[in-house]
């Protein structure tokens, strides 16, 4: 077993534990992204869609659903409060691919992959085009995604000729773009990648879809969907709405369609947010172009800047707590957190002090095939989209379009896809998949400690279309 540059080049457990002093518990982007809220419901109410869900995906269904028909009465109901949950916890990277990168579509859509890189792409466009359209202030920046190689086996991972929006860099490119001792070799594809506000997206999503005539109620938890003929019933806490089609865009939490409760599992990614840098901060690691960046480990790291220059560090860690429970008491990890905090000071050891201000956690719903999925029940009056496996920030706006489109019972180029068509293999009940999803990890931190070789049963699971290499 090799170490990786993260223990060669370990900084001391004080600085660590002097950076995490002052941080706060929570999401900044929360912070610092109140929003409107909205009153729950109440009483028996009627419409013509309701949309469960007030993240991404469900704004998303949404707007979508005004624009096609502006007469279209819709609801969208949460459990909490607008995008409260992984829409204000992630990156804030926009990706235009819709299978979790090219490696995974390949593996498993090889014959529709130009056609899913193109719909990505033209996604991510609507998106930017929506953007402006709506004059959404979530700070947008199409600046794509800067690959690094931080052991010496990534490098030849990196290899290819450059194009005018995918650049290829040695080392010394590379630290040019930004100065860390760790990368030594990366590809910046510009285009493929944009960067927003997470929590800015959500509420001016929110904003956007009241304004084209939707309803939204937070705090109105959805207890069941019932069908009853030609209509369905989703029943509340506090009262029932009647509907002539249901959009469930709950994401992590559990389904409300049985048929759903074993296709995703919930892990918690870690995250944290620095002060501010000043200027001379700044200019110690360059980051002029203000790219998005991922290194290339299967534990990897990604990070960015924010709009006031907040370096925002998260990925590493990836926990699943048995049961598949998700409990606010999870996201205050220390172990995580100053293993992230670690791991800072290793790629940027020029910002020594400089102080985190933000710690928190998001449950990623995770798929077995790492991408969404999409289905119908009820007779093609419920609709359903999950399992983004942390690439929703994009790809929420496509689900709903698919969702859309399923609900309207019209075959489309999308809805024709066998990634939409095709359902993900379900993960085993408990206590198999602890056992399953603990010793991939495990395997992938070994693999990340040889060399990236692949060990057995991350073979086996190559072989049988269960492999995730990042």
């Amino acid at each position: 077993m090799t170490s990786t540059v993260f223990e060669r080049s370990k900084p001391s457990s004080q600085l660590v534990e002097n950076s995490l002093t002052a941080s706060r518990l929570g999401s900044w982007w929360i912070d610092d992204s109140p929003g409107e809220r909205f009153d729950a419901a109440s009483g028996a109410l009627r419409t013509d869609l309701v949309v469960v869900g007030a993240g991404y995906t469900g704004l998303w269904t949404a707007i979508r659903a005004k624009e096609r028909d502006p007469n279209r009465d819709v609801i969208v109901v949460d459990a909490r409060t607008v995008g409260w949950a992984a829409s204000g916890r992630n990156g804030g990277f926009v990706e235009h691919s819709l299978t979790h990168g090219e490696s995974n579509g390949e593996r498993r859509w090889p014959e529709e992959l130009a056609q899913l890189d193109r719909l990505g792409h033209e996604n991510l466009d609507a998106i930017e085009h929506t953007v402006a359209r709506y004059g959404m202030k979530v700070d947008f920046e199409r600046t794509g995604t800067l690959s690094v190689a931080i052991e010496p086996h990534q490098i030849e991972w990196l290899a290819g000729e450059s194009t005018a929006t995918d650049i290829a860099l040695d080392g010394a490119e590379t630290r040019a773009q930004i100065d860390s001792p760790t990368y030594l070799a990366g590809r910046w594809d510009t285009r493929s990648t944009a960067l927003v506000h997470p929590a800015k997206l959500a509420t001016e999503l929110a904003r956007v879809a009241t304004e084209l005539g939707v309803t939204i109620h937070e705090n109105s938890r959805v207890l069941a969907v019932e069908g009853r003929g030609a209509e369905q019933v989703v029943r509340l806490e506090n009262g029932t709405i009647t509907a002539a089609h249901v959009a469930l865009a709950t994401n992590v939490f559990p389904s409300l369609l049985t048929r759903n409760r074993l296709m995703t599992v919930p892990v918690y990614d870690y995250v944290l947010a620095t002060e501010p840098l000043d200027a001379a901060q700044l200019d110690s690691i360059g980051w002029r172009n203000r790219q998005g960046v991922a290194d290339l480990a299967n534990q990897f790291h990604y990070y960015r800047l924010s709009a006031d220059n907040r370096i925002v560090f998260g990925g590493y860690d990836a926990i699943y707590h048995a049961g598949g429970r998700i409990r606010a008491r999870y996201e205050d990890r220390p172990t995580s957190y100053r293993t992230l905090a670690s791991h800072f000071f290793t790629t940027f050891p020029q910002l020594e002090g400089l102080r985190f201000s933000h710690r928190w956690a998001g449950v990623i719903d995770t798929s077995t095939r790492f991408c969404a999925f999409f289905g119908t029940a009820r007779g093609g009056r419920v609709s359903y989209a999950a399992g983004f496996t942390g690439l929703g920030v994009g790809a929420a706006r496509f689900a709903a379009d698919v969702m859309l489109d399923q609900l309207g019972g019209v075959a489309t180029e999308r809805t024709e896809l066998r990634m939409v068509r095709e359902r993900p293999l379900p993960f085993p009940p408990e206590p198999a998949a602890s056992i399953g999803i603990n010793l991939t990890r495990a395997s992938l931190d070994r693999a990340d400690h040889n060399y990236g070789k692949r060990n057995l049963l991350l073979k086996t699971l190559d072989a049988v279309g269960l492999g995730f290499d990042s």
